[in-house]
């Protein structure tokens, strides 16, 4: 019995923010993967090793976590005034779905190296000394991002001494500007309310804020669910019945932002929308050890992706955070202690991080100029990733 050999495909792995991926140019796919479709999410799925019924993804890329088990796919601009087109794919561990319906803050900060690294900018565009501006064109969202990456004798500098948290090492800062982040064409809060008392059958009525900025995020109070805001993800990961909980929560919320017809299609759109729960300031200690001591936060936030709860904090959702925490009268501003502010910082299992956020209210409708963050991003490894080739 033959079966067709492997083939390879160019490819770069790259860090971003607090997430890992495998970044592609588009030319570079095989020609049936260069299409939306089949081939291409079979080609990714196998890049990263899923569906892995272990959730271990031994025989792929993947690192078995939602931060990890990412895709990139990167290409010449489509739309003007603007570098390079991005499309981003969440990789389920355990099941054969690549969730093109979000994008990934977090790796948005490697897209401008990978665009300079790969020549997908101009030249002419890239200083010797500074800061390279690479206007990129969100693919997923139509959204425009714009992302600062500093250049050294012509090259994009990784190392450096800016600290992440959730990132072990130090690296160079770069910062990303989110425009216009109301994620979709319609309301930021799509239900029309600020705050919304969302019925979660098994779970009760629960105060909540559905908001489309960055990502699509349902925001509840911690205590509202029995937690406070300051939990690492061994108390949630590792309760079944807490993650079902979750789920149903998001799953309603999906249904409320019209993102899905009926709760048992939230569970094919597992990137989005996310679910959220937030907890005024307290002191607590990071899952490095850190104290955070109430006084450096405004509030504590805690999100689950692709149903576990994440390590750190989805660079999107905290574009949704920022962004909630702008408008008065949000589940976010209120765990803030209320009023007008332009940023926030906010707790989350790694530690803490400040995002900048703009939002004015406009015939009604509230509406975000722009949610600014400071990141890092670095190759990791180069050359090509080799999947069986049958099929591709």
């Amino acid at each position: 019995m033959s079966h067709a050999p492997q083939i390879r495909v160019p490819a770069t792995y790259m860090r971003g923010g607090t997430s890992k991926g495998v970044f592609f140019r588009l030319e570079d796919l095989p020609e049936a993967a260069r299409q939306p479709g089949d081939a291409r999410d079979k080609l990714l799925l196998r890049v990263i090793g899923s569906p892995d019924p272990y959730q271990k993804q031994i025989d792929g890329m993947g690192g078995a976590t939602s931060s990890t088990s990412k895709t990139v796919i990167l290409s010449k601009a489509t739309v003007p005034d603007h570098d390079v087109d991005y499309l981003f794919g969440q990789v389920s561990i355990d099941k054969p779905v690549v969730d093109w319906s979000g994008n990934c803050g977090n790796l948005t900060a490697a897209v401008g190296a990978f665009a300079i690294n790969n020549g997908l900018v101009d030249p002419s565009r890239i200083p010797e000394n500074g800061i390279a501006v690479v206007r990129v064109w969100q693919a997923n969202i139509r959204k425009t991002i714009v992302v600062r990456v500093p250049i050294t004798n012509g090259q994009v500098q990784e190392t450096g001494d800016f600290e992440l948290d959730g990132v072990t090492f130090p690296a160079a800062e770069v910062a990303v500007e989110f425009m216009d982040p109301a994620d979709g064409a319609g309301s930021m809060f799509p239900t029309g309310n600020l705050v919304d008392e969302l019925n979660v059958p098994g779970v009760g009525n629960l105060q909540a804020t559905m908001i489309n900025a960055g990502i699509p995020t349902v925001f509840i109070n911690a205590g509202d669910v029995g937690y406070t805001g300051t939990e690492l993800q061994e108390a949630i990961n590792n309760n079944a019945e807490a993650l079902a909980m979750f789920e149903a929560i998001r799953a309603e919320a999906a249904v409320e932002m019209g993102l899905v017809a009926h709760v048992s299609e939230a569970a094919n759109r597992q990137h989005t929308p996310k679910v959220a729960f937030v907890g005024k300031p307290a002191d607590y200690v990071s899952s490095s050890g850190k104290q955070i001591p109430a006084g450096d936060v405004d509030l504590l936030v805690r999100a689950l992706s692709m149903g576990k709860l994440h390590h750190a904090m989805m660079g999107t959702a905290a574009v949704a955070i920022a962004t909630a925490a702008a408008i008065p009268g949000t589940v976010v501003n209120q765990a803030a202690g209320g009023g007008d502010r332009t940023s926030v910082c906010f707790g989350h299992p790694s530690g803490t991080l400040r995002v900048g956020a703009e939002a004015s209210q406009v015939d009604g409708e509230w509406t975000a100029t722009k949610a600014v963050m400071s990141r890092s991003a670095r190759v990791l490894m180069e050359g090509w990733v080799r999947v069986p080739g049958e099929g591709l």
